[in-house]
């Protein structure tokens, strides 16, 4: 196979997804002419206030809601912060404990620090070596001033699927709120808020092909949750401000999208994940899959290489067609290690030498040939030059290659 990519191959689908055509044409009206404030009671407005519904019902129904439990915002993370803030500041509270996990994603661990500086408590509750909480581990963490568990359904990075309806149910039996943080997990595995026992779940449009800036969060009737930001009264009270109506309506589209064709794509996307890995795995010394090889989503492949670092592999692959990343995108510019890899408990060197792949419905098998094709000798050049490479002839501990 030649060494020089056809066109541009895009493996990171964790960080974004490309917008769907059908999106696009789906907004484009309301750039222009469809231009009322759905607040307005004139005929612009009540066109727009009717697409504005129409995108929450698509939303609700990807999740299993009922409409008026949908609230929209501008992102997941914001999302995050209403669910959090908004719950444990509720009718004034000052203080508190909160419950939520190492591997949770900065705008859940930061507004939890957040509200730790204010006076509440918060335990960080560890994770398994493959990457899951233990439900367990939450039930025993409860306390009688316990008012909120917040633990994601899927990790951004390693991509494990975590046992949220375990999780729910021991929260739901306790009578404490539980968020989970699902970005990741919306549109790419089947949610149903009712019977996973969620009370608060937060989604972001770019993640499944929807346009960027746009998310939501399901608030179940009868949330005790208040309003981070102040003013119009908007989304039933919680998220004052105009709505971004062309932004809601691509994320509906994108939704109802996501809806009808989930499962062809995942079945596509697994496929090309599991070749990845096991040809990865096979034919590169001393590489490892971080995560659990099976209970995961079904575009995320996450390796590791001992003696090289992961911001080489990225770059070197771009330079040959191939965008990939280390792990999170949200950490702009950070060259700390994962805290995701440090919470499963790799050594900072391991961690450093990681590589996110992730799949998207447009991926073929042909450009996973093609990468498959590449990444040995990206690796191998990496290690020619590491400082490291000859100081550990074995690879890790165990040497080979391996799932963590």
């Amino acid at each position: 196979m030649s060494a020089n990519p056809v066109r541009r191959i895009y493996f990171d689908h964790g960080a974004t997804t490309p917008m769907l055509p059908e999106v696009v044409e789906a907004m484009r009206p309301y750039f222009t002419e469809r231009c009322g404030n759905a607040s307005s009671i004139h005929s612009f407005g009540r066109e727009a206030k009717r697409a504005l519904e129409e995108a929450r019902r698509n939303v609700a129904r990807l999740i299993n809601a009922d409409p008026s439990d949908i609230v929209f915002t501008s992102s997941g993370t914001e999302s995050d912060n209403l669910a959090i803030k908004g719950t444990a500041l509720f009718e004034g509270r000052s203080a508190g404990h909160i419950i939520t996990s190492r591997m949770e994603h900065h705008a859940v661990l930061e507004s939890c620090a957040n509200l730790k500086a204010a006076g509440f408590e918060v335990s960080e509750l560890p994770i398994t070596n493959d990457g899951f909480v233990r439900p367990e581990d939450v039930e025993e963490a409860i306390r009688k001033d316990t008012v909120l568990i917040s633990v994601m359904m899927a990790n951004s990075e390693i991509g494990t699927v975590q046992p949220v309806r375990e999780i729910g149910k021991i929260a739901q039996a306790e009578g404490i709120p539980f968020h989970t943080d699902a970005v990741q997990a919306v549109g790419k595995i089947r949610v149903d808020v009712k019977k996973d026992n969620v009370d608060l779940l937060s989604l972001s449009s770019h993640k499944f092909h929807g346009p960027k800036g746009v998310g939501a969060l399901y608030v179940k009737s009868g949330t005790r949750i208040g309003p981070i930001l102040h003013g119009g009264g908007h989304e039933r009270g919680l998220r004052s401000s105009t709505e971004n109506i062309p932004g809601i309506v691509g994320l509906g589209k994108a939704a109802q999208i996501a809806a009808r064709d989930m499962k062809d794509c995942a079945d596509r996307m697994r496929d090309m994940r599991d070749r990845m890995i096991d040809s990865v795995l096979k034919t590169i010394p001393d590489s490892h899959l971080n995560g659990h090889p099976v209970n995961r989503l079904a575009g995320n492949a996450h390796f590791r290489f001992d003696f090289i670092e992961g911001e080489g592999l990225v770059l070197g692959l771009d330079t040959l067609g191939v965008a990939a990343s280390t792990g999170s995108a949200c950490s702009t510019g950070s060259l700390a290690p994962s805290h995701v890899l440090l919470a499963m408990g790799l050594r900072h060197e391991q961690a450093h030498g990681s590589l996110r792949v992730t799949l998207g419905r447009e991926n073929t098998h042909e450009e996973v040939s093609y990468f498959l094709d590449v990444l040995p000798g990206v690796v191998s050049k990496l290690r020619e030059i590491s400082p490291f490479s000859n100081e550990h002839p074995n690879g890790d501990d165990e040497g080979g290659s391996s799932v963590q």
